[in-house]
Parts: C-alpha cells; structure tokens; sequence
C-alpha cells in the first residue's frame, strides 16, 4: 500500500518537464487510436472468426454447498441459431447456483456442469424444453467445487475434430457395458482409446491401444498413418463419455471401415454401471474437473493433477522430490525454465491467498 500511495503522490505533482511529455505522448496517443481504430477493429474481428470461439462468463459467483452434483451431458441436434441459445443459456446461469462449461454450436451442445441439486435440476429441464430430449447425460457427485467459474461458450463444433463428418446420420455400432466386454475380449478386435495421452495415463481398458495424441484433432491423422491397412478389422473405439466417439466412429465409416463399434455412455457410464469384480477397466477415469479422476461407482480417484501440466499423478508420483504444487511434477519439470517456474509459484500464492479471503 506504502509504495502505491508513494506512485499517486509523486505522480500528482509532476516537474514542468515531465507535464510537457505527458500532454505530447496523450497527443501522440489519440492521433494513433483514431487513424488506426478501423485496422484494429478488423483484426479483433478475424481473431474471432479464426479462433470460432466466443466465450461468455457468468456474473455470478457460486455460493458453497456440501453436495456439488456434477452433470456431464452431449447431444448433437441441429441449432438453428446458436449465439440465441448461448445468450438465453447465460441468462439462466445468472440466476442459479452453478459452475462448468457448457458449449454450444449449431451442431448441438456439450459440455459439463456442477451445483446444487436445484441447479442441475433447472438446467437439465431448460435444455430438455429447448428439444435436447435424447442427451446422452450422468450425473455424479463431488465433494468440493469442481470448477471455478460457469463459461458458456460458442464454437464451430460441440467436440473439435477439424474434420466434417456426420455423426447424426453416420455412426458407429454402440454397445452397452455387458456387450463391450464381450467383444473386447476378442482377438480379432483392434481397441482404440480416442483420450488424449495424458488421459490414457490415468487408466484404460486392458488391452488398449494409445494413439499417442494430444487433442482430438491429431486422432484424423493417427487414423490415416495406422488404421488405413485395417479397413476390415473390427474396431471398437471408447472415451470419456462418449461425444468423441460419435465423431470418431463417424469418420471411419466415412473412409470406408466396415465394423466400427463404441461404448455407449462411454467410460462414465461403464463405471457406473458395471462392478469391479465384473470390470474390464484397469486405472482410474481423468475428467476435466477439479476431482481430476474417477473409478468404479463413478467414485473421486486418487490421482491428483499437476496444475502445471495437467497431468494426473499416482500418490507415489506426487511424493517424488520432482513435484511441487502447482509448480512442477515428475512430466513437466525439466519442460519449464526458472522464470516459468517462479511464476506458477507466485500464481500458486495468488489462488492460496483468494482462498484465505473467501473463508
């Protein structure tokens, strides 16, 4: 505080001098913001169109509650005009008790969301009156907040693949846990994890294949260098809870594979709905909230994740000398400078001290 209220001092009463400079750099200043304001504009505007993305935060801060309900849901279904949806979407957040992200697109909707049992409840209901009445959705719980804020944001596509397919009208054959066992056990079935490689770190199904990519929009490419060969394998394919599935499974129609299968409900409803002593799982589920992985019952795992990297780590990993909160794990550690470094940490003290506030 001392050294702010030094700045203001020193800087209400400025030297002949520097009054001079102050006027010519507002004068300089002014003249550039008009003659170049047009150029601005238009960059602003293909900044938007380039990245497709529009994302809006709630105004609202979320109040606590012993019991968060988290809600995964997806449904592609054709939106006639996807920025209306998002704006009334915003509008209903405003008022209720929720956090996550929901994303919307004139191919449908997708997203996660966390809060009171009167939230869930409200905007399952607001989405099902707006004709989402075949969403793929679950439910589980968290014992802390799993998201800090609510964003509702708008995109070319409710999952991004990069590539256009149909799912809605091309899609592959979906099994229910008990089926997915049975085919999985097979050998003459090629198993394709569509997660990202830091997810598949967390756990799998026994047999899995790893594609090794960092986002979904790699996996079009993977598909290209290793599957063209298998065209008439039967390929069974899973996820999370199931949204890239339907496009994955779509895409290899389209090229021209003839038995493509998937988990229906993905893997959050196969934990759900399968015991342990039945499971063909091995690991824990990442999901993209603050439990950072899950298992069988949809349970919390024991994984928790570096906040530098993202990575989830093992209670073993997290005891290595190369883990620091928020800072640095065994993956990520030789990957970030010094300066880097320094600066999740003082990030990290940033976040202990908001949390300080806020009790």
């Amino acid at each position: 505080m001392g050294s702010m209220m030094g700045f203001d001092d020193h800087y209400s009463k400025p030297t002949p001098l520097k009054t001079i400079f102050i006027l010519w750099f507002s004068r300089l200043f002014s003249d550039f913001a008009l003659k170049y304001a047009p150029y601005f504009s238009i960059l602003i505007h293909l900044e938007l169109s380039m990245n497709a993305t529009v994302e809006q935060l709630a105004p609202v801060e979320q109040q606590a509650t012993n019991n968060w309900v988290v809600a995964a849901l997806y449904q592609f279904k054709e939106v006639s005009d996807a920025a209306d949806l998002q704006q009334r979407l915003l509008n209903l957040v405003k008022s209720i008790n929720l956090c996550g992200t929901l994303i919307v697109a004139s191919e449908g909707i997708n997203g996660t969301v966390a809060g009171d049992r009167a939230a869930i409840d409200a905007v399952h209901q607001f989405l099902l009156n707006e004709g989402f009445n075949a969403m793929e959705y679950k439910e589980s719980e968290s014992s802390e907040k799993p998201f800090r804020k609510m964003k509702i944001k708008l995109k070319n596509e409710i999952v991004t693949l990069g590539v256009e397919v149909k799912p809605r009208d091309l899609v592959g054959h979906y099994l229910d846990p008990q089926e997915w066992n049975d085919l999985i056990s097979r050998d003459d079935v090629i198993l394709i994890d569509t997660r990202n490689d830091y997810e598949y770190k967390a756990g799998t199904f026994k047999g899995a294949i790893d594609p090794k990519t960092e986002s979904f929009r790699e996996f079009p490419e993977y598909v290209k260098q290793n599957l063209e060969q298998h065209k008439d394998k039967k390929i069974a394919m899973f996820c999370t809870g199931g949204i890239r599935c339907e496009k994955s499974t779509s895409l290899l129609l389209q090229e021209g594979f003839n038995e493509v299968y998937h988990l229906k409900g993905g893997i959050l409803k196969y934990l759900e709905e399968t015991p342990a002593e039945e499971s063909m799982w091995e690991g824990e589920c990442f999901v993209f909230d603050g439990r950072t992985a899950v298992t069988h019952g949809v349970e919390e795992g024991e994984n928790i994740k570096c906040h530098a990297c993202g990575w989830p780590l093992t209670k073993v990993e997290a005891e290595l000398p190369s883990y620091e909160h928020g800072v640095s794990c065994v993956y990520c550690i030789d990957k970030t400078t010094d300066k880097q470094k320094a600066g999740f940490r003082m990030r990290q003290s940033q976040i202990a001290a908001a949390k300080r506030k806020r009790l």
